[in-house]
């Protein structure tokens, strides 16, 4: 004779199956409506104790304190206990098409969007389940320039030869779905950077205390015997793309490395250098670019060997400047998600702390790409976030393995209890 199960308990059987189906649940659509409670909640700007946040629809919907919240019959509830709640990370560099990089590895370990810089070029996608990418297309060059001389053009590069080229190449991008334009100012030759030393060894580009945007040719031949420099776009051309990009609503990010690159995107009124520079930069250029409120992303492990990247992160942030997070993700030694290392590399050399450096890589990087929302817990925000058993910020390379992630109001890895994630009673 068989026994009928109680409906709660057949229910209850369910949802613990549902648990261990994450990869089913990403699949499929998300709960309709899903309510976490948590000891600590970043909101993208600061820490909130016993908070509770809801989603519902694929956004957040509320965040408020714990007592406040009602779940209402149709939300699930998950009870984190003892957990922190933050934003889904910004990767603002990365190169996953070029490199194959697998996106639900980098989504798996806490990001949830990422900027791929250099490949093909494609209109935003994902966020509902998968990594939300956002791209630039090819890197603008010139001809024979990086990173054509080290890697080719396939998907990667393309060379401008004067305005007018260089108008209807970041026109085509944009077109296509670019959310920034890129650019290489990369004579090469810079002790430590990962592309130059692997093709050309070791060889030095010196800095000067005083460079303009003319002195490339005498700098270069100044190093011929180790490097011949490679061509670099002249100031005029990087000013016409500057200002189309401009006129398309788009930033542009520079490839720079050294005082010449420097002073050259400052001269043309570039938004922000893609690599903290790998040479020491003169103060005084540091500071006009402070003053042209450039930004800078970090990438500071993943150029750790170069000689000036420290002291040019210790100068950026004494000075005032901006620092966005990016780990460069792909190069061989760089995590495939949230990089603890580049982390407290950021908090060393710029003298920040811990939440200064979440907020560079979640509500400041999502500023930065014009979607003010995203890296935020706020209503109406996307609902990506990430969740840690206790609390991270006390060891920052937890970080590194999430214990829930969330894409879009998809369940995408869930390491919490059963027991205690789902609650069948709303009204508790």
């Amino acid at each position: 004779m068989y026994k009928i199960l109680n409906p709660i308990v057949c229910y209850s059987l369910l949802v613990v199956l549902a648990l261990f189906s994450t990869a089913i649940l990403a699949q499929n659509k998300p709960a309709s409506k899903l309510l976490l409670h948590a000891a600590r909640v970043f909101d993208g700007e600061r820490i909130r104790t016993d908070m509770s946040v809801t989603l519902k629809d694929g956004v957040i919907v509320t965040i408020q304190p714990r007592a406040q919240a009602i779940a209402g019959d149709d939300a699930l509830v998950m009870d984190l206990g003892d957990a922190t709640i933050f934003p889904g990370f910004i990767e603002l560099h990365a190169h996953l098409t070029y490199q194959n990089v697998p996106a639900e590895i980098v989504l798996r370990h806490g990001i949830t969007t990422i900027r791929d810089l250099g490949g093909p070029v494609h209109a935003p996608y994902g966020g509902a389940g998968s990594l939300r990418v956002l791209t630039s297309g090819p890197i603008i060059t010139a001809p024979g320039g990086y990173p054509i001389v080290t890697m080719g053009t396939e998907n990667l590069a393309v060379a401008v030869a004067d305005e007018q080229e260089a108008r209807a190449a970041v026109k085509q991008l944009a077109g296509e779905g670019a959310v920034v334009i890129k650019i290489a100012l990369e004579p090469g030759g810079e002790t430590g950077a990962p592309w130059t030393s692997h093709h050309h060894g070791h060889s030095h580009h010196p800095s000067h205390d005083t460079v303009n945007a003319g002195a490339h040719h005498h700098a270069a031949h100044g190093v011929q015997q180790k490097h011949a420099a490679w061509p670099v776009l002249s100031a005029a051309v990087v000013k016409a793309i500057v200002d189309e990009a401009h006129r398309h609503d788009r930033k542009v990010s520079a490839h720079v490395a050294e005082s010449v690159g420097v002073q050259i995107a400052l001269n043309a009124g570039v938004d922000e250098w893609a690599h903290m520079p790998c040479e020491p930069v003169p103060e005084v250029l540091l500071k006009q670019a402070v003053m042209q409120q450039v930004k800078i992303v970090s990438t500071i492990d993943t150029l750790s060997k170069c000689p000036g990247v420290m002291r040019n992160a210790a100068l950026w942030s004494a000075l005032g400047g901006e620092l966005l997070y990016g780990s460069e993700i792909a190069h061989p030694d760089v995590p495939w998600g949230i990089n603890a290392q580049e982390l407290m590399a950021m908090m060393q050399t710029g003298k920040l702390d811990q939440l200064d450096v979440i907020r560079a890589a979640t509500s400041k990087a999502g500023r930065h790409l014009g979607l003010p929302l995203l890296g935020t817990l706020q209503p109406s925000a996307p609902a990506d976030l990430i969740a840690f058993k206790g609390n991270p910020l006390l060891n920052l390379k937890r970080l590194e393995y999430p214990d829930l992630v969330i894409s879009g109001g998809y369940i995408i890895v869930n390491q919490f209890d059963a027991a205690r994630l789902f609650n069948l009673s709303p009204s508790k």
